[in-house]
């Protein structure tokens, strides 16, 4: 997967590419959150499996945008389209995760909280006390990373049949899986 797909301006919300785009973004960032793993750079790679996690997030904003629409109130519809369909802001992901919950994308919530967690170490690293952080130490901060990487593909696997799926977006999927399936020697 080379850098340029994702430094390629990316197609308006409105369009059905958005949703692509945007998964390609969140399989190239768990790619890049395994890559830093495997190097021992656990705070990085805890950024990059949340960032990977906000741009699943964001394609289902899009994908499922017509459904939430149906659910919100009429204040809320007009936030969704113009901030959260675009952006996901960090701050509201927990209550958009649960709208995704309640139109049926199970356990999405807790997946967000996972990812949540890792942002909070990306900044704050390993917190024995658990004051500024949930993680004690590199290593369970390292296999909540694998366990959120896993869950972008799987879920991202999960939608092929509803998008326009792209032989980019397989590609990069099945490295992310590759690099998934090798010994998980990556918490150094």
């Amino acid at each position: 997967m080379s850098a340029e797909s994702l430094e390629k301006p990316l197609p308006k919300p409105s369009t059905e590419d958005y949703v692509v785009a945007r998964l390609l973004e969140s399989i190239v960032e768990a790619k890049l959150a395994l890559d830093f793993l495997s190097r021992g750079l656990i705070r990085n790679a805890s950024g990059k499996a949340f960032q990977s996690w906000k741009a699943f997030i964001t394609a289902l904003l899009r994908l499922e945008l017509s459904k939430l629409l149906e659910i919100t109130s009429r204040e809320d519809k007009e936030w969704l389209v113009k901030k959260a369909v675009p952006k996901a802001p960090t701050t509201r992901m927990k209550w958009l995760s649960q709208l995704l919950e309640q139109i049926g994308h199970d356990d999405i919530s807790v997946w967000t909280d996972k990812a949540l967690n890792l942002h909070d170490y990306q900044y704050n690293g390993p917190d024995p006390d658990m004051t500024l952080s949930k993680y004690r130490n590199r290593e369970e901060a390292a296999y909540d990373i694998i366990k959120l990487v896993s869950e972008v593909a799987k879920r991202t696997e999960g939608l092929k049949e509803r998008i326009k799926w792209s032989p980019e977006l397989e590609k990069v999927l099945k490295e992310l899986e590759e690099m998934m399936s090798k010994p998980k020697s990556l918490q150094k």
